[in-house]
C-alpha cells in the first residue's frame, strides 16, 4: 500500500508540473474523439499483441484494452522459474479504464484488469493436458498515466489522425487464483516439490507497466 501511495504522489506532482507549464486554449475541452491503438511492447518482446480503443468526451477518457498470446521465457523469467524449467504464458490480459484529461495530450486513468496466467514446462506443447496450474487468474486495479500525441495534428490530410501514446502504469494485484498467492506442485523436471507464486503483469512480473502504442484518432463532432 505504501508503494501505491508513492506512485500516486509522484504522478500527482508530475501532472501538476505539466499542467502548470501547459498554455493552451480551451477548445480541447470540447473534444469528441475515438482512437484505435496497438501496443509495441507486446509484439516486439512477447510475441503477442495488444489493441486499445479510446473514447474522449470533453475532459473524460474511457478505454478498453486487450492483450493476447503473451509469452515469457528465457531472460524474461525470474531465476526460480527458470530453475524449475517453467515458462509463463498469458492467453489474455484485459480490462478497461476511466480517466481525466489534464491537457489535450496528458491523462490519468483508474484501471481494473484481469490477467490469465498459465504455467508450462519449457518446450512442452501448451494445451490443457500440459498446464501445471489450473487456476492462475490475477486481478489488479491501479493507475495509468498516458500521453496522447498527434505529431501531424495541424496538417489537413490523412496524417492528422496518426497518434503516439506512451504510458506508465502501476497495476498492483488485488486478488489471485492461488490461495495464499502460491501454488505447490510436484515438478517432473526437478523431481522435487516446487512453488509457483502470484505474478504481477508488468516489468519483471512487477506491478510497473511501460508501453508505447501507435494508432489513429478520429475526430467526432464537438459540443
Amino acid at each position: 500500500m505504501k508503494s501505491l501511495w508513492r506512485i500516486v504522489l509522484i504522478l500527482t506532482v508530475y501532472v501538476s508540473i505539466i499542467h502548470s507549464l501547459s498554455a493552451q486554449n480551451n477548445e480541447w475541452h470540447k473534444d469528441r474523439k475515438t482512437t484505435l491503438l496497438f501496443g509495441l511492447t507486446q509484439p516486439l518482446l512477447l510475441k503477442g499483441f495488444n489493441v486499445e480503443a479510446n473514447y474522449i468526451h470533453n475532459r473524460l477518457i474511457f478505454d478498453y484494452s486487450h492483450g493476447a498470446s503473451l509469452e515469457f521465457g528465457g531472460n524474461l523469467l525470474p531465476d526460480y522459474l527458470e530453475g524449475q524449467g517453467v515458462v509463463v504464458y498469458l492467453p489474455f490480459s484485459t480490462g478497461f479504464g476511466v480517466g481525466y484529461r489534464f491537457t489535450q495530450w496528458l491523462n490519468l486513468r483508474v484501471e481494473p484488469k484481469w490477467h490469465r496466467f498459465e504455467f508450462y514446462y519449457a518446450n512442452d506443447v501448451q494445451n490443457a493436458n500440459n498446464i501445471i496450474a489450473v487456476d492462475a487468474n490475477n486481478y489488479s486495479i491501479g493507475l495509468g498515466l498516458y500521453g496522447n500525441y498527434q505529431p501531424f495534428k495541424r496538417k489537413d490530410s490523412f496524417l492528422t489522425g496518426i497518434t503516439i501514446a506512451p504510458s506508465i502504469r502501476f497495476w498492483p494485484t488485488i486478488a489471485s487464483g492461488f490461495e495464499g498467492n502460491s501454488f505447490r506442485y510436484d515438478n517432473k523436471r526437478t523431481g522435487k516439490m516446487e512453488e509457483l507464486k502470484t505474478l504481477g503483469s508488468g516489468i519483471g512480473f512487477s506491478p510497473l507497466v511501460l508501453n508505447v502504442s501507435i494508432g489513429y484518432t478520429f475526430n467526432l463532432k464537438k459540443s
